[in-house]
């Protein structure tokens, strides 16, 4: 059962970053889509009525992670405290900045808020992909399962890759986004974005699928072979996304991002199983699915409430999006109040 709970804690964590992913991209595209306030209200308001709820899912996935692997739940937020710490002050900054831009006519006023939107959304885009590509890697653990490495062991050449990759990709998968949502120029301007962001996004996502697709057939990983295909299905949906873009397939294109995203996650999941955070000082003490889990019990009444609330949750999503499915245009914005 400890098995299928690290699935489905890679699940939160799939719909997570799938989610609040393109969030991060929204905000980070603000300063070169925003040309002026009403376009910078057309390009907030894509994401307006869903952010919030998409940046449920981390605590769902930090919530499940505490109480079917509490070892690992443990280490991690002790050993990655301070980079956690400024993920969470990220988001708070960026949500408040959501809420109160619009409550001043100051210009001054509107751009320190802007600001601070794309500061909390690119923070946590890069931070989140650090912290992974640690956990995949392996840190400094010691034999009570402590993290003995520092900070400035988190800052290892693979997890700055990882982390650059995260950073490109959901401001790629977030241009996208802001493309199907939107009309007019910053329609345009978000396709001529996504064209120029596909290069270094491309290069940075391949480096990182071959780097972990080599470290984990160095450690022979039981499950290499789905490290491989979904690196390779991560590879050709990115691809597949930028050409969408290109032929004017909005739809598509952010279909085949969302599916980059999701297929990247399960490919770090893969190149982690069977532990859960090794330790790079003795394999011995590293932390494993099985001695980081909860007891059966615990798990066991842990999937009847997964059983009940995950179609719960997906059903609310799926409906929330198909009520806001509309485009942002920007003759709503004119006619709408300040935002």
């Amino acid at each position: 059962m400890e098995y299928m709970w690290f699935w489905i804690v890679g699940f939160f964590f799939v719909g997570y970053f799938v989610l609040d992913g393109f969030d991060f991209g929204v905000g980070m595209s603000l300063p070169f889509l925003g040309k002026n306030d009403v376009s910078r209200r057309q390009v907030i308001n894509t994401i307006g009525p869903v952010w919030d709820l998409n940046e449920t899912w981390v605590i769902v996935a930090g919530a499940c992670l505490f109480a079917s692997f509490p070892e690992w739940y443990a280490t991690l937020f002790s050993g990655f405290y301070l980079p956690l710490l400024a993920i969470l002050l990220a988001l708070i900054l960026r949500g408040v900045s959501f809420e109160y831009r619009h409550q001043r006519e100051s210009r001054k006023w509107k751009q320190g808020f802007d600001r601070m939107i794309v500061i909390g959304s690119a923070v946590p885009a890069f931070l989140w992909g650090v912290a992974f590509g640690n956990i995949v890697q392996g840190v400094a653990i010691d034999e009570n399962h402590i993290y003995v490495g520092g900070l400035l062991g988190l800052l290892n050449p693979y997890a700055i890759l990882v982390g650059l990759t995260t950073l490109l990709l959901f401001f790629l998968h977030g241009v996208l986004f802001v493309a199907l949502k939107t009309d007019d120029q910053v329609h345009a301007d978000a396709r001529r974005l996504a064209r120029l962001a596909a290069i270094p996004t491309i290069l940075a996502a391949a480096a990182t699928v071959v780097w972990t697709i080599a470290m984990s057939a160095g450690r022979e990983a039981p499950l290499l072979w789905l490290v491989i295909g979904c690196g390779a299905l991560a590879a050709l949906s990115l691809i597949g996304a930028v050409v969408f873009s290109m032929r004017g397939r909005d739809g598509w294109a952010f279909a085949s991002g969302a599916v980059t995203v999701a297929a990247a996650v399960v490919m770090l999941f893969a190149a982690l199983f069977p532990f859960v955070m090794p330790s790079t000082l003795d394999p011995a003490w590293s932390l494993t699915i099985e001695n980081a889990s909860s007891t059966p019990y615990t798990l066991t009444i842990m999937s009847w409430t997964a059983l009940i609330a995950i179609p719960l949750v997906l059903l609310y999503q799926g409906w929330t999006y198909w009520v806001f499915r509309k485009r942002v245009t920007r003759r709503h914005i004119e006619a709408a109040p300040a935002h």
